[in-house]
Protein backbone atom coordinates (compact mmCIF):
# COMPACT_ATOMS: atom_id res chain seq x y z
CA UNK A 1 0.00 0.00 0.00
CA UNK A 2 2.99 2.38 1.14
CA UNK A 3 4.85 1.70 -2.12
CA UNK A 4 1.73 1.98 -4.67
CA UNK A 5 1.05 5.80 -2.70
CA UNK A 6 4.69 6.50 -3.28
CA UNK A 7 3.97 4.91 -6.92
CA UNK A 8 1.13 7.71 -7.51
CA UNK A 9 3.16 10.63 -5.86
CA UNK A 10 6.27 10.27 -8.20
CA UNK A 11 4.03 9.80 -11.11
CA UNK A 12 1.88 13.20 -10.05
CA UNK A 13 5.06 14.84 -9.89
CA UNK A 14 6.69 13.53 -13.33
CA UNK A 15 2.63 15.17 -14.72
CA UNK A 16 4.31 18.27 -12.82
CA UNK A 17 7.34 18.70 -13.91
CA UNK A 18 7.31 17.52 -17.38
CA UNK A 19 4.98 20.22 -19.00
CA UNK A 20 6.94 23.12 -16.77
CA UNK A 21 9.88 22.12 -18.39
CA UNK A 22 8.35 22.55 -21.62
CA UNK A 23 7.10 25.59 -20.38
CA UNK A 24 10.91 26.82 -20.13
CA UNK A 25 12.27 25.05 -23.08
CA UNK A 26 9.89 26.86 -25.37
CA UNK A 27 11.03 30.09 -24.40
CA UNK A 28 7.58 31.41 -22.58
CA UNK A 29 9.49 32.10 -19.52
CA UNK A 30 12.52 34.21 -20.96
CA UNK A 31 9.54 36.15 -23.10
CA UNK A 32 8.07 36.88 -20.03
CA UNK A 33 11.29 38.00 -18.23
CA UNK A 34 11.31 41.87 -18.59
CA UNK A 35 11.25 44.82 -16.47
CA UNK A 36 10.53 48.41 -17.92
CA UNK A 37 12.38 51.29 -16.53
CA UNK A 38 11.15 52.95 -13.34
CA UNK A 39 10.20 52.77 -9.87
CA UNK A 40 7.50 50.22 -10.46
CA UNK A 41 5.97 48.10 -13.11
CA UNK A 42 2.59 48.75 -14.81
CA UNK A 43 2.02 46.20 -17.41
CA UNK A 44 4.82 47.14 -20.11
CA UNK A 45 3.78 50.49 -20.01
CA UNK A 46 6.20 53.67 -20.24
CA UNK A 47 5.79 57.07 -21.19
CA UNK A 48 8.94 58.51 -23.07
CA UNK A 49 9.74 61.82 -22.91
CA UNK A 50 9.95 63.89 -25.83
CA UNK A 51 12.90 66.66 -26.60
CA UNK A 52 9.82 68.77 -27.06
CA UNK A 53 8.78 68.43 -23.02
CA UNK A 54 5.87 66.22 -24.16
CA UNK A 55 5.27 62.56 -23.08
CA UNK A 56 4.29 59.61 -25.36
CA UNK A 57 2.48 56.59 -24.43
CA UNK A 58 3.96 52.87 -25.33
CA UNK A 59 3.57 49.35 -24.04
CA UNK A 60 6.29 46.58 -24.20
CA UNK A 61 5.05 43.10 -24.63
CA UNK A 62 7.75 40.17 -24.56
CA UNK A 63 11.36 39.63 -24.51
CA UNK A 64 13.12 38.32 -28.00
CA UNK A 65 15.68 39.45 -29.81
CA UNK A 66 13.23 40.33 -32.55
CA UNK A 67 11.95 43.62 -31.54
CA UNK A 68 8.77 45.58 -33.77
CA UNK A 69 7.90 48.91 -32.87
CA UNK A 70 4.21 49.52 -34.39
CA UNK A 71 3.37 52.86 -35.70
CA UNK A 72 -0.85 53.11 -35.82
CA UNK A 73 -2.48 54.85 -38.89
CA UNK A 74 -4.18 58.32 -39.31
CA UNK A 75 -2.76 60.77 -38.27
CA UNK A 76 -3.67 60.42 -34.83
CA UNK A 77 -5.42 57.46 -34.54
CA UNK A 78 -4.55 54.92 -31.86
CA UNK A 79 -2.16 51.87 -31.04
CA UNK A 80 -5.76 50.11 -30.23
CA UNK A 81 -6.90 48.82 -33.49
CA UNK A 82 -3.25 46.91 -33.74
CA UNK A 83 -3.88 44.99 -30.41
CA UNK A 84 -4.48 42.06 -32.79
CA UNK A 85 -0.85 41.75 -32.85
CA UNK A 86 -0.90 40.73 -28.96
CA UNK A 87 -2.93 37.14 -30.42
CA UNK A 88 -0.16 36.49 -32.78
CA UNK A 89 3.46 37.60 -31.95
CA UNK A 90 3.82 36.54 -28.39
CA UNK A 91 3.12 32.91 -29.84
CA UNK A 92 5.93 33.83 -32.57
CA UNK A 93 8.37 34.78 -29.36
CA UNK A 94 8.21 38.35 -31.10
CA UNK A 95 8.86 41.21 -28.25
CA UNK A 96 7.28 44.25 -29.30
CA UNK A 97 5.81 47.85 -28.77
CA UNK A 98 2.33 49.61 -28.76
CA UNK A 99 2.93 53.01 -29.08
CA UNK A 100 0.83 56.68 -29.35
CA UNK A 101 2.25 59.03 -31.44
CA UNK A 102 1.78 62.69 -30.17
CA UNK A 103 -1.29 64.04 -30.30
CA UNK A 104 -3.26 60.33 -29.98
CA UNK A 105 -5.48 59.58 -27.03
CA UNK A 106 -2.96 57.96 -24.41
CA UNK A 107 -0.22 60.14 -25.29
CA UNK A 108 -0.06 64.27 -25.10
CA UNK A 109 -2.43 66.04 -27.16
CA UNK A 110 -0.72 69.66 -27.12
CA UNK A 111 -3.01 72.56 -28.82
CA UNK A 112 0.02 73.49 -31.40
CA UNK A 113 0.17 73.15 -34.86
CA UNK A 114 3.16 73.59 -35.18
CA UNK A 115 4.19 70.02 -34.04
CA UNK A 116 1.97 68.21 -36.45
CA UNK A 117 4.31 68.08 -39.41
CA UNK A 118 6.07 64.63 -40.98
CA UNK A 119 9.61 65.76 -40.41
CA UNK A 120 9.22 65.80 -36.94
CA UNK A 121 7.05 62.84 -36.57
CA UNK A 122 10.30 61.32 -37.82
CA UNK A 123 12.16 62.73 -35.31
CA UNK A 124 9.59 61.51 -32.58
CA UNK A 125 10.23 57.66 -34.00
CA UNK A 126 13.68 57.98 -33.30
CA UNK A 127 13.53 59.71 -29.87
CA UNK A 128 11.49 56.21 -29.06
CA UNK A 129 13.64 53.94 -30.86
CA UNK A 130 16.51 54.99 -28.45
CA UNK A 131 14.40 55.11 -25.53
CA UNK A 132 13.32 51.75 -25.96
CA UNK A 133 16.87 50.72 -26.58
CA UNK A 134 16.24 49.19 -30.08
CA UNK A 135 19.01 48.72 -32.56
CA UNK A 136 20.12 47.28 -35.77
CA UNK A 137 20.42 43.73 -34.33
CA UNK A 138 16.71 43.44 -33.20
CA UNK A 139 14.69 46.49 -34.46
CA UNK A 140 12.05 45.82 -37.11
CA UNK A 141 9.58 48.94 -37.95
CA UNK A 142 6.06 48.38 -38.79
CA UNK A 143 3.52 50.61 -40.05
CA UNK A 144 -0.23 50.47 -41.32
CA UNK A 145 -1.31 53.21 -43.50
CA UNK A 146 0.07 57.30 -42.29
CA UNK A 147 2.69 54.26 -40.31
CA UNK A 148 3.48 52.99 -43.11
CA UNK A 149 4.31 56.92 -44.54
CA UNK A 150 6.07 57.09 -41.47
CA UNK A 151 7.82 54.04 -41.62
CA UNK A 152 9.15 54.73 -45.31
CA UNK A 153 10.43 58.72 -44.21
CA UNK A 154 12.32 57.27 -41.21
CA UNK A 155 13.96 54.16 -42.78
CA UNK A 156 15.38 56.81 -45.73
CA UNK A 157 16.86 59.07 -43.16
CA UNK A 158 17.45 56.50 -40.10
CA UNK A 159 17.84 52.95 -41.77
CA UNK A 160 21.20 52.54 -40.19
CA UNK A 161 19.25 51.48 -37.04
CA UNK A 162 17.17 48.91 -38.72
CA UNK A 163 16.77 45.41 -39.09
CA UNK A 164 13.99 45.53 -40.93
CA UNK A 165 10.82 47.58 -42.30
CA UNK A 166 7.40 46.59 -42.89
CA UNK A 167 4.95 48.84 -44.75
CA UNK A 168 1.62 48.15 -44.75
CA UNK A 169 -1.47 49.13 -46.68
CA UNK A 170 0.43 52.52 -47.73
CA UNK A 171 0.89 53.85 -51.47
CA UNK A 172 4.60 55.65 -51.93
CA UNK A 173 2.67 58.67 -52.84
CA UNK A 174 -0.27 61.03 -51.82
CA UNK A 175 -1.12 61.83 -55.64
CA UNK A 176 -1.46 58.17 -56.34
CA UNK A 177 -4.07 57.59 -52.99
CA UNK A 178 -5.98 59.81 -54.48
CA UNK A 179 -6.92 59.04 -57.94
CA UNK A 180 -7.17 55.50 -56.34
CA UNK A 181 -9.90 56.61 -53.99
CA UNK A 182 -11.49 58.50 -56.33
CA UNK A 183 -11.61 55.35 -58.90
CA UNK A 184 -13.08 53.47 -55.69
CA UNK A 185 -15.82 56.05 -55.17
CA UNK A 186 -17.16 56.57 -58.39
CA UNK A 187 -17.81 52.88 -58.25
CA UNK A 188 -20.38 53.44 -55.68
CA UNK A 189 -24.24 54.60 -56.66
CA UNK A 190 -25.07 57.72 -58.30
CA UNK A 191 -27.48 58.33 -55.89
CA UNK A 192 -25.07 58.04 -53.03
CA UNK A 193 -22.52 59.90 -54.72
CA UNK A 194 -24.76 63.26 -55.14
CA UNK A 195 -25.86 62.97 -51.26
CA UNK A 196 -22.28 62.69 -50.89
CA UNK A 197 -21.34 65.84 -53.13
CA UNK A 198 -24.46 67.71 -51.51
CA UNK A 199 -22.59 67.43 -48.07
CA UNK A 200 -18.94 68.08 -49.23
CA UNK A 201 -19.79 71.24 -51.45
CA UNK A 202 -21.10 72.54 -47.90
CA UNK A 203 -17.78 71.51 -46.44
CA UNK A 204 -20.60 70.26 -44.16
CA UNK A 205 -17.79 66.69 -43.48
CA UNK A 206 -18.63 66.34 -39.71
CA UNK A 207 -22.67 66.42 -40.23
CA UNK A 208 -23.72 62.32 -39.04
CA UNK A 209 -25.80 62.01 -42.01
CA UNK A 210 -22.17 62.27 -44.23
CA UNK A 211 -20.07 60.40 -41.89
CA UNK A 212 -22.73 57.80 -41.16
CA UNK A 213 -22.97 57.06 -45.36
CA UNK A 214 -18.94 57.29 -45.57
CA UNK A 215 -18.73 54.75 -42.89
CA UNK A 216 -21.42 52.19 -43.83
CA UNK A 217 -21.13 52.39 -47.60
CA UNK A 218 -17.03 53.25 -47.87
CA UNK A 219 -15.59 51.94 -45.27
CA UNK A 220 -16.60 48.35 -45.00
CA UNK A 221 -16.03 47.63 -48.69
CA UNK A 222 -12.53 49.17 -47.69
CA UNK A 223 -11.41 50.04 -44.69
CA UNK A 224 -12.33 47.15 -42.50
CA UNK A 225 -15.07 44.12 -45.22
CA UNK A 226 -17.60 43.13 -42.31
CA UNK A 227 -20.99 44.94 -41.27
CA UNK A 228 -20.16 48.01 -38.39
CA UNK A 229 -21.83 46.05 -35.92
CA UNK A 230 -19.04 43.20 -36.18
CA UNK A 231 -16.50 45.39 -36.49
CA UNK A 232 -14.16 44.49 -33.52
CA UNK A 233 -14.24 46.26 -30.29
CA UNK A 234 -10.20 47.61 -30.86
CA UNK A 235 -10.92 48.82 -33.77
CA UNK A 236 -14.21 50.79 -32.84
CA UNK A 237 -12.54 51.68 -29.68
CA UNK A 238 -9.91 53.49 -31.71
CA UNK A 239 -12.16 55.36 -34.16
CA UNK A 240 -14.46 56.61 -30.70
CA UNK A 241 -9.95 58.11 -29.52
CA UNK A 242 -8.80 59.90 -32.89
CA UNK A 243 -7.86 63.22 -32.62
CA UNK A 244 -10.01 64.78 -35.63
CA UNK A 245 -7.77 68.25 -35.58
CA UNK A 246 -4.77 66.67 -36.52
CA UNK A 247 -6.36 64.05 -38.60
CA UNK A 248 -7.70 66.80 -40.79
CA UNK A 249 -4.76 68.90 -40.17
CA UNK A 250 -2.13 66.57 -41.79
CA UNK A 251 -4.45 64.60 -44.39
CA UNK A 252 -7.65 66.65 -44.65
CA UNK A 253 -11.01 66.84 -43.93
CA UNK A 254 -12.78 64.17 -45.31
CA UNK A 255 -11.47 60.48 -46.76
CA UNK A 256 -12.74 61.88 -50.00
CA UNK A 257 -10.99 65.17 -49.64
CA UNK A 258 -8.07 64.71 -48.64
CA UNK A 259 -5.68 68.20 -48.47
CA UNK A 260 -3.88 68.54 -45.46
CA UNK A 261 -0.46 69.27 -45.20
CA UNK A 262 0.18 65.63 -46.22
CA UNK A 263 -0.89 67.12 -49.85
CA UNK A 264 1.62 66.44 -52.53
CA UNK A 265 4.01 64.06 -50.56
CA UNK A 266 5.59 61.64 -52.61
CA UNK A 267 8.37 58.80 -51.69
CA UNK A 268 8.84 57.47 -54.72
CA UNK A 269 12.00 58.65 -55.99
CA UNK A 270 13.55 57.88 -53.11
CA UNK A 271 12.21 54.50 -52.34
CA UNK A 272 15.61 52.98 -53.93
CA UNK A 273 17.92 54.10 -50.61
CA UNK A 274 16.32 52.01 -48.82
CA UNK A 275 18.63 48.75 -48.73
CA UNK A 276 17.19 47.50 -45.38
CA UNK A 277 15.20 43.65 -46.32
CA UNK A 278 11.24 45.29 -46.41
CA UNK A 279 8.15 44.13 -46.34
CA UNK A 280 5.52 45.34 -48.49
CA UNK A 281 2.11 44.53 -47.60
CA UNK A 282 -1.50 45.05 -49.98
CA UNK A 283 -4.42 43.84 -49.88
CA UNK A 284 -7.19 43.32 -53.10
CA UNK A 285 -9.75 45.63 -51.37
CA UNK A 286 -7.63 48.49 -50.11
CA UNK A 287 -8.50 51.96 -50.25
CA UNK A 288 -4.74 51.98 -51.53
CA UNK A 289 -3.98 50.34 -54.82
CA UNK A 290 -2.21 47.12 -54.31
CA UNK A 291 -0.40 47.67 -57.52
CA UNK A 292 1.43 50.71 -55.59
CA UNK A 293 2.24 48.33 -53.03
CA UNK A 294 4.15 45.68 -54.92
CA UNK A 295 5.55 48.60 -56.70
CA UNK A 296 7.44 49.49 -53.87
CA UNK A 297 8.53 45.79 -52.70
CA UNK A 298 10.08 46.52 -56.29
CA UNK A 299 11.88 49.97 -55.76
CA UNK A 300 13.25 48.87 -52.60
CA UNK A 301 17.10 47.29 -52.80
CA UNK A 302 15.68 44.40 -50.75
CA UNK A 303 12.22 44.02 -50.88
CA UNK A 304 9.32 41.23 -50.71
CA UNK A 305 5.41 41.62 -51.54
CA UNK A 306 2.56 40.41 -49.42
CA UNK A 307 -0.37 40.32 -50.92
CA UNK A 308 -3.61 39.91 -49.41
CA UNK A 309 -6.43 38.19 -51.60
CA UNK A 310 -9.35 38.84 -49.29
CA UNK A 311 -8.10 41.71 -47.02
CA UNK A 312 -8.85 45.47 -47.00
CA UNK A 313 -7.10 48.48 -45.69
CA UNK A 314 -7.11 46.55 -42.25
CA UNK A 315 -6.10 43.20 -43.90
CA UNK A 316 -4.51 42.57 -40.05
CA UNK A 317 -8.26 42.28 -39.22
CA UNK A 318 -10.13 41.05 -42.56
CA UNK A 319 -7.09 39.00 -43.77
CA UNK A 320 -5.75 38.16 -40.49
CA UNK A 321 -4.60 34.72 -40.29
CA UNK A 322 -2.86 35.13 -44.06
CA UNK A 323 -1.61 38.66 -43.09
CA UNK A 324 0.05 37.64 -39.70
CA UNK A 325 1.85 34.70 -41.30
CA UNK A 326 3.31 36.38 -43.93
CA UNK A 327 4.31 39.12 -41.69
CA UNK A 328 5.80 36.73 -38.79
CA UNK A 329 7.49 35.10 -42.04
CA UNK A 330 9.57 37.96 -42.85
CA UNK A 331 10.79 38.73 -39.44
CA UNK A 332 12.11 35.42 -38.89
CA UNK A 333 13.52 34.87 -42.24
CA UNK A 334 15.26 38.09 -41.56
CA UNK A 335 16.43 37.69 -38.32
CA UNK A 336 17.38 33.57 -38.89
CA UNK A 337 19.19 34.96 -42.19
CA UNK A 338 17.19 33.09 -45.04
CA UNK A 339 15.39 36.51 -46.63
CA UNK A 340 15.25 36.46 -49.84
CA UNK A 341 13.22 38.75 -51.98
CA UNK A 342 10.56 36.11 -53.21
CA UNK A 343 9.09 34.11 -50.36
Amino acid sequence: MHQSKTTILVLSLILIIIPFTLFAQNGTCEYLDFKTPGEYQAAGIQMIQLKEGYKVWTKRFGNSPMKVLLLHGGPAFTHEYMECFESFFPKANIEFYEYDQLGSYYSDQPDNDSLWVLDRFVEEVEQVRKALGLNKDNFFLLGNSWGGLLAMEYAVKYQENLKGLIICNMTSSFDKYVVYNTKLRNQLRPSLLDTLSYYEKRKDFHNPVYQDLVFKEYYTRHILRMPVDKWPEPVMRSFKHMNPHVYEFMQGPSEFVPGGNLKGWTITDRLPQIKVPTLSVGAKYDTMNPEDMKEIAELVQNGRYLYCPNGSHMAMWDDQEFFMNGVIKFIKDVHYGRFNKEK
